[in-house]
């Protein structure tokens, strides 16, 4: 008996072992390995390869974890069995279950976790070593588990999904981890993976742009007056674009004399893209092919808008405000309750500064959901009802809404007509 159990204790102690890695590597992450290495702490090299395949040497812990319980499970019986009769192997397995769970799954792991860093600096030989021998057992098995659950299955093991990351954005923030534009960038940068181009475009209506045909002074005097360093070049009409005219090649040619240079001359080919583009995609694109300009194109081939690398990084870090830009907030809280917001604000911002659940599929824009839903352009003062909000354009000019006031529905007043209703009524 004594052999037996002197092979359970070395079991156990090595499950706590194992158990401490799995709590100390799991709180690791790759980062932090680097900061390690840079420090210069023994075996932080080897953490660092590690962390830069997690699953693997994870998979590596589990297995042999399964192994280690159940071998000194197995142990722990047979000695019940030979030794201590039917009701010592009934009390011997419980004793031997709670000590296991006390040792094992509460103290050892309490340490990895409290203690992660130090933890996986000590353990970390023995994973990397785990990690290269029980490789393809795993591995195998992983397969096999494939093989044998619908789907695809999860070839590369432990996973973190996107809702558990903003799960842990939102408990860092409270826990004072992070800071609040911290956690805000964090769920920016998942919300700009399934943002489109038409969604951050300066639409047609508002481009500044200039006939191939005009001289250069006017092209300097457009330039200076809306302070922009890119305009677009078009041959007759907007949806001819050829080119973008930079300010800093219009200020060259007046330097070297050249005032009577053709604009077609000096603009630079266009980029365009079509309005069904994620931005993530263009981003990625403008950093590699190096230009902050494109021309958004509908699915005609009609130019729909521009969009900058500006309006790209706004969408990650907020707006970025310069001396040309007017300062005009998108959004105003009045008096009483009420709103005053741009026709321009985006919907889906909408929602989130109201806690609404505003279609935001078919309309991009608070004035594209009042045109969406009256079917018509509104005139200054007519109303428009979504969910529990009354729409008002307040101010209109031309085909475009420009502010609009939004006002909250008592529960009363609300009817049960029905979610988007047009009442069409003037002030």
């Amino acid at each position: 008996m004594i052999p037996l159990a002197a092979l359970v204790v070395l079991l156990v102690g090595f499950g706590s072992v194992l158990a401490i890695a799995e709590a100390s590597i799991s709180r690791m992450s790759r980062a932090k390995a680097l900061a390690l290495k840079e420090e210069g702490h023994r075996n932080a090299a080897r953490l660092e390869r590690i962390q830069s395949d997690p699953a693997t040497y994870l998979n590596s812990i589990y297995f042999a974890v399964m192994c280690v319980q159940n071998g000194s499970a197995i142990l722990v019986a047979v000695i019940a069995n030979r030794y201590f009769g039917e009701v010592g192997f009934v009390v011997l397995s419980i004793a031997f279950t709670v000590a296991y769970f006390v040792l094992v799954e509460a103290m050892s792991k309490t340490l990895g976790i409290l203690h992660s860093a130090t933890a996986a600096l000590a353990v970390a030989p023995l994973v990397w070593f785990l990690g290269r021998v029980l490789h393809y057992p795993t591995s195998a098995l992983i397969l096999l588990a494939n093989v044998l659950v619908p789907g695809k299955g999860l070839k590369q093991g432990p996973f973190v999904t996107e809702e558990e990351i903003r799960s842990m954005a939102e408990v860092g923030h409270e826990q004072g981890v992070l800071e609040e534009h911290e956690k805000e960038l964090i769920h920016s940068v998942f919300e700009f993976g399934d943002t489109v181009v038409r969604e951050v475009m300066i639409p047609r209506p508002d481009l500044i742009a200039i006939d191939v045909e005009e001289p250069l002074r006017a092209a300097e005097e457009l330039i200076l007056k809306h302070g922009y360093s890119r305009i677009p070049v078009y041959r007759e009409e907007i949806d001819r674009i050829e080119g973008v005219l930079y300010a800093k090649d219009v200020l060259r040619a007046r330097h070297q004399g050249r005032h009577d240079a053709p604009l077609a001359e000096l603009c630079r080919l266009p980029r365009f893209v079509p309005e069904s583009k994620h931005g993530a995609d263009l981003l990625r694109e403008m950093r590699q092919q190096k230009f902050h300009m494109a021309i958004v194109t509908d699915e005609y081939g009609s130019v729909a808008g521009l969009v900058t690398l500006e309006d790209l990084i706004e969408e990650l870090v907020g707006e970025i405000a310069d001396e040309h830009d007017a300062d005009e907030p998108q959004f105003e809280e009045l008096p009483g309750g009420a709103f005053r917001v741009s026709g321009r604000l985006p919907i889906t911002k909408l929602n989130d500064l109201l806690d609404a659940k505003l279609p935001h599929e078919e309309w991009d824009t608070v004035a594209g959901l009042m045109l969406g839903v009256l079917g018509a352009i509104p005139k200054e003062g007519q109303d428009v009802q979504c969910e529990n909000l009354r729409f008002r354009a307040i101010e209109v000019n031309g085909h475009s809404v420009d502010l609009v006031l939004i006002t909250m529905l008592e529960p009363e007043e609300d009817t049960e007509e029905p979610q988007a209703v047009a009442d069409a009524k003037r002030s």
